[in-house]
């Protein structure tokens, strides 16, 4: 134990010393022979119950006691015997005067690491609150410490909140003894304690030394070699250092990803990742399915009901569960001024922000609330490295074990967004090798953009998983399940274009492109697959193959308008920014890059911010370089 001079409540120097234990000192600190200030906590008929710290108590006999006590009169004891059942007996001790010598706990900490190693013992363990959970029986406090976060369960009655003056942020002292429930391990708590002063900054400091070090990603090699990609690695490796950091603090992080084939390559494996390292740092078996949620955005922009969605549960589960708000991870998607409104009202509660995109962005109108942002287009670079190939290496930096799984997602995500990156030849070869053919690649590409449409606003774990094949080993149902949707699809696509091409209106433009338009609205059916983009989409690729000539393709309706180009340099966003000054009332509004995008309108400038879109498009360059999305050049 440690001692330290605490006040003389007696005379001058000299004076007898008394011992003053620290709450949370136990029956270890104690000495035979050494005098300790007690506080009287029960009179029975056979003597009188004395605490002298919160976890020390004992028996001092009537036999040995002289005078009249009541309860919460101090009074100084020597320790007598302590008995093989654990009681402890106490005596008096006469002292006219003393000097007070506080005695704090010597503490031998025991990792998170070796609660394992100490079920049934008691330990002792220093860590940071990072949720406080109120149940119908005990106070669960989740406790980070140098290895993981484990859940330490205090009663003080049913219902009832243990320690009120510990709150999330605090560092703490945990004395208590793992038990198992079920097939975890959560300390059952004896005390906890509140740290403060040097004690507080030097535990403080050694966690946070422990934490950065365990932050880092690990050191994995690319899937391929692709100096493209090299441009980019160090911005995966600070969010990965980011999103590592924050499951090591017990912090939720909520993934939003746009619902397409790359959206999914890019978002599964980073949620599988994510899940399967919040399994080796927590203790708690269900910490994965309450730390990370995935749902996808139909819209090509974080949408304010998106927004308001997420906050709102954020603050339910702080209310209810005692978490912290979350990390927000949005991949392709996230990069555009429309997505300012909804990051700044998660700016209101301090909610980092991380995106990873390979549209084209606006950098000044995101960056100062982003915390991290990744886009091809900040190194020179463009949408032909995908998303979903970016993330493929995000998720190894995370969970390197995870490899084997997804050595076919970035072809899947490159076939996907229609990716010709030079790298697509070693993708594809990198999948063949693992038994997926293009033909098996392009028939998971349509079976995903299927399911994503039927799913609405469900992310489908489950399903996107058996349809990915990534954590499943069932090849036979992986099989029909991807022939199933896949021919479901094409069917689909084919009675869409049976009823829309009779009303395919074809212009040439002035710079030698096809322009095709079809009334999507009116002309297509609705709510059912494919969605207007995809049939757009679908329109498009057949007048590319059947002209063999630039093309551009125009899926519109009431209010908005889908882009499709093909061999024509159609800068999107920067049309759509002169389109809101010179259709003054238009509403305009969108994004995209060089051959896909979308715009918004209001319904009464349809006609006019139509017929502005066509003006540009005969006036924009013909580059055979963007037909069919010509490579990325190394």
């Amino acid at each position: 134990m440690t001692r330290e001079s605490a006040g003389v409540p007696g005379d001058d120097d000299g004076d007898s010393v008394v011992y003053d234990l620290a709450a949370d000192c136990t029956a270890e600190d104690l000495e035979e022979g050494s005098p300790y200030l007690a506080e009287i906590n029960g009179i029975v008929d056979y003597g009188v119950f004395v605490d002298v710290s919160d976890s020390v108590s004992g028996l001092v006999h009537e036999s040995v006691l002289e005078g009249t006590y009541r309860v919460g009169d101090e009074i100084v004891v020597e320790l007598e015997s302590v008995r093989e059942n654990g009681d402890i007996a106490f005596e008096p001790a006469d002292f006219e005067s003393y000097t007070l010598e506080e005695v704090s706990h010597d503490y031998t900490l025991t990792g998170s690491n070796r609660l394992e190693a100490n079920v049934g013992d008691q330990i002792h363990l220093e860590g940071k609150v990072v949720q406080v959970k109120q149940t119908g029986g005990p106070t669960i406090f989740h406790v980070t410490d140098e290895f993981g976060v484990v859940p330490c369960a205090a009663f003080e009655e049913a219902g009832v909140r243990a320690y009120p003056q510990v709150e999330v942020g605090d560092i703490v002292r945990v004395t208590g003894t793992p038990e198992r429930r079920e097939d975890a391990v959560q300390i059952e708590v004896d005390g906890l304690t509140k740290l403060d002063g040097e004690i507080e900054a030097d535990a403080r400091e050694r966690l946070e030394e422990a934490l950065e070090e365990r932050s880092q990603p690990h050191e994995v090699e690319p899937l391929i070699d692709w100096p493209a990609f090299e441009k980019l690695r160090p911005n995966l490796e600070e969010v990965a250092t980011k999103l590592r950091r924050t499951v090591l603090e017990g912090r939720p992080i909520r993934v939003r990803h746009h619902a397409d084939g790359d959206g999914m390559c890019a978002a599964v494996p980073v949620q599988l990742a994510l899940e399967r390292f919040i399994t080796d740092v927590h203790e708690d078996d269900n910490a994965p399915q309450h730390l990370i949620k995935r749902l996808p955005a139909k819209a090509p922009f974080y949408e304010m009901e998106d927004a308001t969605r997420d906050l709102n549960f954020a603050l339910e589960d702080r209310e209810k569960h005692g978490q912290q708000l979350p990390l927000l991870l949005m991949l392709d998607n996230g990069s555009t001024a429309e997505d300012v409104p909804a990051y700044e009202t998660l700016a209101h509660y301090d909610i980092p922000i991380v995106a990873i995109d390979h549209h084209h962005p606006d950098p000044e109108s995101v960056e100062g609330l982003l915390d991290a942002h990744v886009n091809p287009y900040l190194h020179d670079e463009d949408y032909r490295i995908t998303t979903g190939m970016l993330c493929v290496e995000l998720a190894r930096m995370i969970y390197p074990e995870m490899t084997d799984e997804l050595r076919h997602i970035p072809a899947v995500a490159g076939l996907s967004d229609r990716s010709k990156a030079d790298a697509m030849t070693d993708y594809l070869a990198l999948a063949d090798e693992e038994g997926y053919d293009e033909g098996r690649l392009q028939d998971l590409s349509e079976a995903l953009d299927y399911a994503a449409f039927w799913l609405r606003y469900n992310s489908g774990d489950q399903l996107i998983q058996d349809l990915l094949q990534i954590g499943s080993d069932d090849e036979e149902r992986h099989r029909e399940l991807v022939e199933f949707f896949a021919d479901r699809a094409r069917d689909e696509v084919d009675d869409q274009l049976d009823a829309a091409m009779a009303h395919l209106e074809h212009e040439d433009l002035d710079n030698g492109a096809h322009l095709y338009r079809i009334d999507v609205e009116n002309y297509a059916h609705r709510f059912t697959y494919p969605a207007p983009g995809k049939t757009t989409g679908e329109i498009h690729d057949r007048k590319i193959e059947e002209t063999g000539d630039p093309v551009i393709t125009v899926g519109y309706g009431p209010d908005f308008a889908v882009l499709r180009s093909d061999g024509v340099r159609l800068d999107i966003p920067v049309m759509v920014s002169e389109l809101e000054e010179e259709v003054p009332g238009g509403g305009v509004s969108g994004g995209g890059h060089l051959v896909v995008g979308s715009i918004k309108f209001v319904k009464g400038k349809r006609e006019e911010v139509i017929d502005a879109l066509v003006e540009k498009m005969a006036e924009a360059d013909i580059d055979e370089e963007l037909s069919t999305a010509a490579p990325i050049d190394d």
